[in-house]
Protein backbone atom coordinates (compact mmCIF):
# COMPACT_ATOMS: atom_id res chain seq x y z
CA UNK A 1 0.00 0.00 0.00
CA UNK A 2 1.01 3.75 -1.05
CA UNK A 3 2.27 5.69 2.03
CA UNK A 4 0.92 8.97 2.71
CA UNK A 5 4.57 10.34 1.92
CA UNK A 6 5.35 8.98 -1.25
CA UNK A 7 1.54 9.63 -2.86
CA UNK A 8 2.21 13.11 -1.94
CA UNK A 9 5.81 13.04 -3.71
CA UNK A 10 4.34 11.59 -6.67
CA UNK A 11 1.74 13.64 -6.65
CA UNK A 12 3.78 17.11 -6.71
CA UNK A 13 5.87 15.55 -8.75
CA UNK A 14 3.65 14.23 -11.52
CA UNK A 15 1.99 17.97 -11.17
CA UNK A 16 5.30 19.41 -12.12
CA UNK A 17 6.11 17.00 -15.01
CA UNK A 18 3.00 17.99 -16.60
CA UNK A 19 3.41 22.22 -16.13
CA UNK A 20 6.85 21.74 -17.59
CA UNK A 21 5.86 19.76 -20.22
CA UNK A 22 2.52 21.22 -21.10
CA UNK A 23 3.23 24.54 -20.34
CA UNK A 24 6.95 25.77 -20.90
CA UNK A 25 8.25 27.20 -24.48
CA UNK A 26 5.28 25.72 -26.32
CA UNK A 27 5.18 28.07 -29.26
CA UNK A 28 4.12 26.46 -32.67
CA UNK A 29 3.92 29.32 -34.37
CA UNK A 30 7.32 30.76 -33.76
CA UNK A 31 10.30 30.32 -35.65
CA UNK A 32 12.78 30.02 -33.41
CA UNK A 33 12.36 26.23 -32.45
CA UNK A 34 15.83 25.02 -32.21
CA UNK A 35 15.46 27.57 -28.94
CA UNK A 36 12.56 25.96 -27.66
CA UNK A 37 13.78 22.48 -28.33
CA UNK A 38 17.15 22.81 -26.54
CA UNK A 39 15.38 24.41 -23.62
CA UNK A 40 13.27 22.05 -23.15
CA UNK A 41 15.88 19.54 -23.71
CA UNK A 42 17.28 20.14 -20.25
CA UNK A 43 14.16 21.35 -18.56
CA UNK A 44 12.10 18.03 -19.09
CA UNK A 45 15.49 15.53 -18.56
CA UNK A 46 14.32 14.57 -15.29
CA UNK A 47 16.14 14.87 -11.95
CA UNK A 48 14.96 14.72 -8.68
CA UNK A 49 12.91 18.18 -8.78
CA UNK A 50 13.39 18.60 -5.33
CA UNK A 51 13.28 23.00 -5.24
CA UNK A 52 10.05 23.24 -6.95
CA UNK A 53 8.86 20.15 -4.41
CA UNK A 54 9.85 22.56 -1.82
CA UNK A 55 8.08 25.47 -2.48
CA UNK A 56 5.05 23.69 -3.32
CA UNK A 57 5.29 21.92 -0.20
CA UNK A 58 6.06 25.25 1.79
CA UNK A 59 2.66 26.74 -0.22
CA UNK A 60 0.62 23.96 1.05
CA UNK A 61 2.41 23.91 5.15
CA UNK A 62 1.03 27.75 5.09
CA UNK A 63 -2.20 26.76 4.20
CA UNK A 64 -1.97 27.95 0.96
CA UNK A 65 -3.19 26.58 -2.18
CA UNK A 66 0.05 24.99 -3.93
CA UNK A 67 -1.37 24.73 -7.33
CA UNK A 68 -1.23 28.15 -7.37
CA UNK A 69 2.53 28.03 -6.29
CA UNK A 70 3.41 25.83 -9.80
CA UNK A 71 4.68 29.58 -12.06
CA UNK A 72 6.90 29.98 -9.04
CA UNK A 73 7.84 26.39 -8.93
CA UNK A 74 8.68 26.03 -12.29
CA UNK A 75 10.68 29.28 -12.46
CA UNK A 76 13.15 27.59 -9.86
CA UNK A 77 13.75 24.77 -12.18
CA UNK A 78 14.64 27.00 -14.87
CA UNK A 79 17.27 28.53 -13.20
CA UNK A 80 18.65 25.11 -11.71
CA UNK A 81 18.32 23.91 -15.39
CA UNK A 82 20.17 27.05 -16.78
CA UNK A 83 23.13 26.76 -14.55
CA UNK A 84 23.56 23.12 -14.96
CA UNK A 85 23.39 24.28 -18.73
CA UNK A 86 26.27 26.38 -18.02
CA UNK A 87 28.24 24.63 -15.79
CA UNK A 88 28.51 21.43 -18.04
CA UNK A 89 30.22 23.52 -21.01
CA UNK A 90 33.81 23.37 -21.62
CA UNK A 91 34.52 26.60 -20.33
CA UNK A 92 33.07 26.03 -16.59
CA UNK A 93 33.25 21.87 -15.91
CA UNK A 94 33.10 20.30 -19.82
CA UNK A 95 30.95 17.75 -19.04
CA UNK A 96 29.83 15.36 -21.92
CA UNK A 97 26.50 13.89 -19.52
CA UNK A 98 23.72 14.71 -17.41
CA UNK A 99 20.85 12.61 -15.88
CA UNK A 100 22.15 9.92 -18.20
CA UNK A 101 21.97 11.87 -21.20
CA UNK A 102 24.95 13.86 -23.17
CA UNK A 103 24.94 17.22 -21.90
CA UNK A 104 22.67 20.45 -23.71
CA UNK A 105 26.58 21.51 -26.00
CA UNK A 106 26.63 18.16 -26.76
CA UNK A 107 23.66 18.16 -28.49
CA UNK A 108 22.96 21.53 -30.49
CA UNK A 109 26.02 22.84 -29.63
CA UNK A 110 28.30 25.64 -27.33
CA UNK A 111 26.37 28.74 -28.59
CA UNK A 112 22.60 27.18 -28.83
CA UNK A 113 23.47 25.79 -25.28
CA UNK A 114 24.65 29.11 -24.08
CA UNK A 115 21.58 30.86 -25.26
CA UNK A 116 19.42 28.37 -24.14
CA UNK A 117 20.18 29.01 -20.60
CA UNK A 118 20.21 32.71 -21.34
CA UNK A 119 16.73 31.79 -21.90
CA UNK A 120 15.60 30.08 -19.50
CA UNK A 121 17.19 32.64 -17.05
CA UNK A 122 15.29 35.39 -18.32
CA UNK A 123 11.76 33.02 -18.84
CA UNK A 124 11.89 32.28 -15.00
CA UNK A 125 11.35 35.81 -14.09
CA UNK A 126 8.19 35.80 -16.71
CA UNK A 127 6.78 33.05 -14.85
CA UNK A 128 6.87 34.68 -11.40
CA UNK A 129 5.43 37.62 -12.95
CA UNK A 130 2.29 36.07 -14.28
CA UNK A 131 1.23 33.87 -11.32
CA UNK A 132 -1.84 33.71 -10.34
CA UNK A 133 -1.32 35.42 -6.99
CA UNK A 134 -1.03 39.14 -5.80
CA UNK A 135 0.82 41.36 -7.12
CA UNK A 136 3.14 42.40 -3.75
CA UNK A 137 3.17 38.33 -3.85
CA UNK A 138 4.55 38.24 -7.39
CA UNK A 139 6.73 41.28 -6.66
CA UNK A 140 8.73 40.17 -3.33
CA UNK A 141 9.41 36.66 -5.20
CA UNK A 142 11.31 38.57 -7.82
CA UNK A 143 13.67 40.10 -5.39
CA UNK A 144 13.87 36.73 -3.44
CA UNK A 145 14.62 34.47 -7.07
CA UNK A 146 17.16 37.55 -8.03
CA UNK A 147 19.19 37.90 -5.22
CA UNK A 148 19.51 34.14 -4.58
CA UNK A 149 20.53 33.63 -7.99
CA UNK A 150 22.20 36.19 -8.90
CA UNK A 151 25.55 38.12 -7.73
CA UNK A 152 25.31 37.43 -4.02
CA UNK A 153 23.99 33.99 -4.29
CA UNK A 154 24.14 31.35 -7.06
CA UNK A 155 26.30 33.08 -9.50
CA UNK A 156 28.57 34.80 -7.44
CA UNK A 157 29.24 30.71 -5.67
CA UNK A 158 30.27 29.78 -9.25
CA UNK A 159 32.90 32.69 -9.27
CA UNK A 160 34.42 31.55 -6.09
CA UNK A 161 34.50 28.16 -7.34
CA UNK A 162 36.01 29.03 -10.30
CA UNK A 163 38.53 31.08 -8.65
CA UNK A 164 38.97 28.30 -5.72
CA UNK A 165 40.22 26.19 -8.67
CA UNK A 166 44.23 27.85 -8.32
CA UNK A 167 44.57 27.65 -4.83
CA UNK A 168 43.92 25.65 -1.39
CA UNK A 169 40.94 27.43 0.06
CA UNK A 170 39.94 27.36 3.97
CA UNK A 171 36.64 26.00 5.80
CA UNK A 172 35.19 29.27 5.73
CA UNK A 173 35.98 29.89 1.99
CA UNK A 174 34.40 26.31 0.86
CA UNK A 175 31.48 27.19 3.29
CA UNK A 176 31.18 31.01 1.31
CA UNK A 177 31.12 28.63 -2.21
CA UNK A 178 28.77 26.34 -0.87
CA UNK A 179 26.69 28.29 0.36
CA UNK A 180 25.92 30.21 -2.70
CA UNK A 181 26.49 27.87 -5.53
CA UNK A 182 23.49 25.12 -3.86
CA UNK A 183 22.47 26.63 -0.81
CA UNK A 184 20.85 29.89 -2.10
CA UNK A 185 18.76 28.50 -4.77
CA UNK A 186 17.43 26.12 -2.21
CA UNK A 187 16.86 28.93 0.05
CA UNK A 188 14.81 30.81 -2.64
CA UNK A 189 12.51 27.88 -3.15
CA UNK A 190 11.46 27.26 0.24
CA UNK A 191 11.00 31.08 0.76
CA UNK A 192 9.05 30.91 -2.66
CA UNK A 193 6.85 29.28 -1.25
CA UNK A 194 5.96 30.92 2.05
CA UNK A 195 5.69 33.96 -0.37
CA UNK A 196 2.95 32.54 -2.10
CA UNK A 197 0.68 31.40 0.46
CA UNK A 198 1.20 35.24 1.83
CA UNK A 199 3.07 33.64 5.01
CA UNK A 200 3.99 35.56 7.87
CA UNK A 201 7.48 36.68 8.92
CA UNK A 202 8.58 33.46 11.53
CA UNK A 203 7.55 31.12 8.34
CA UNK A 204 9.83 32.89 5.91
CA UNK A 205 12.38 32.79 8.14
CA UNK A 206 11.84 29.27 9.58
CA UNK A 207 11.75 28.25 5.63
CA UNK A 208 14.91 29.92 5.45
CA UNK A 209 16.57 27.97 8.22
CA UNK A 210 15.49 24.64 6.75
CA UNK A 211 16.96 25.53 3.45
CA UNK A 212 20.62 26.88 4.60
CA UNK A 213 21.06 23.74 6.45
CA UNK A 214 19.05 21.07 4.64
CA UNK A 215 20.97 22.93 1.27
CA UNK A 216 24.29 22.78 3.29
CA UNK A 217 23.70 18.89 4.00
CA UNK A 218 22.77 18.14 0.36
CA UNK A 219 25.83 19.38 -1.04
CA UNK A 220 28.16 17.50 1.32
CA UNK A 221 26.55 14.51 0.43
CA UNK A 222 27.06 15.85 -3.41
CA UNK A 223 30.66 15.71 -2.37
CA UNK A 224 30.77 12.37 -0.98
CA UNK A 225 28.71 11.18 -3.72
CA UNK A 226 31.91 12.52 -6.08
CA UNK A 227 34.00 10.01 -4.22
CA UNK A 228 31.59 7.26 -3.75
CA UNK A 229 28.88 7.47 -5.65
CA UNK A 230 27.92 4.83 -8.71
CA UNK A 231 28.28 6.82 -12.72
CA UNK A 232 25.61 4.71 -13.91
CA UNK A 233 23.56 5.66 -10.75
CA UNK A 234 23.68 9.41 -10.68
CA UNK A 235 23.54 9.66 -14.55
CA UNK A 236 27.00 12.09 -14.51
CA UNK A 237 30.41 11.33 -14.49
CA UNK A 238 32.12 11.11 -10.81
CA UNK A 239 35.64 11.98 -9.62
CA UNK A 240 35.31 15.27 -11.42
CA UNK A 241 35.70 17.44 -8.14
CA UNK A 242 39.41 15.84 -7.34
CA UNK A 243 41.10 18.97 -8.13
CA UNK A 244 38.31 21.15 -6.24
CA UNK A 245 38.32 22.33 -2.98
CA UNK A 246 35.01 20.42 -1.36
CA UNK A 247 34.08 19.35 2.16
CA UNK A 248 35.54 16.04 1.10
CA UNK A 249 38.72 17.23 0.21
CA UNK A 250 38.48 19.20 4.24
CA UNK A 251 37.38 16.71 6.27
CA UNK A 252 37.28 13.47 5.11
CA UNK A 253 34.21 10.92 4.15
CA UNK A 254 33.68 9.93 8.02
CA UNK A 255 33.31 13.52 9.18
CA UNK A 256 31.31 14.90 6.28
CA UNK A 257 28.69 11.74 7.15
CA UNK A 258 28.59 13.57 10.33
CA UNK A 259 27.83 16.84 9.30
CA UNK A 260 25.22 16.27 6.92
CA UNK A 261 23.47 14.55 9.32
CA UNK A 262 24.01 17.11 12.09
CA UNK A 263 22.65 19.95 9.34
CA UNK A 264 20.04 17.90 8.57
CA UNK A 265 18.90 17.80 12.16
CA UNK A 266 18.89 21.58 12.46
CA UNK A 267 16.84 21.64 9.00
CA UNK A 268 14.48 19.51 10.46
CA UNK A 269 14.23 21.92 13.95
CA UNK A 270 13.66 24.71 12.01
CA UNK A 271 9.95 23.20 10.92
CA UNK A 272 8.55 23.39 13.87
CA UNK A 273 7.24 26.84 12.96
CA UNK A 274 4.70 24.84 11.17
CA UNK A 275 2.12 22.15 12.25
CA UNK A 276 2.13 19.76 9.50
CA UNK A 277 6.05 19.30 8.72
CA UNK A 278 5.50 15.54 8.98
CA UNK A 279 6.27 15.23 5.16
CA UNK A 280 9.54 17.41 5.05
CA UNK A 281 11.06 15.61 8.15
CA UNK A 282 10.19 12.62 6.12
CA UNK A 283 11.76 14.21 2.80
CA UNK A 284 15.17 15.54 4.99
CA UNK A 285 15.65 12.07 6.02
CA UNK A 286 15.49 10.47 2.87
CA UNK A 287 18.61 12.73 1.69
CA UNK A 288 20.73 11.88 4.30
CA UNK A 289 21.53 7.89 2.88
CA UNK A 290 20.74 9.06 -0.45
CA UNK A 291 22.70 7.08 -3.24
CA UNK A 292 21.45 9.71 -6.38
Amino acid sequence: METSYNKLTSNYQSSIEEYLTNTCFVYPNEPQQTLFSAMRYSLLAGGKRLRPLFTLEFCRMCCGEWTKAMPFAAAVEMIQTYSLIHDDLPCMDDDDVRRGKPTNHKVYGEAIAVLAGDALLTAAFSYLAKADLSAEARIRAVEILSQCAGELGMVGGQVLDIEGEQKVCTAQQVLDIETRKTGALICAACMLGVIAADGNAEQLKAAEAFASNLGLAFQIRDDMLDVIGDQQALGKAVGTDQDKNTFVQLYGLETCEHMVREHTKKAIAALDAFEENGYLIDLAHSLIDRTV
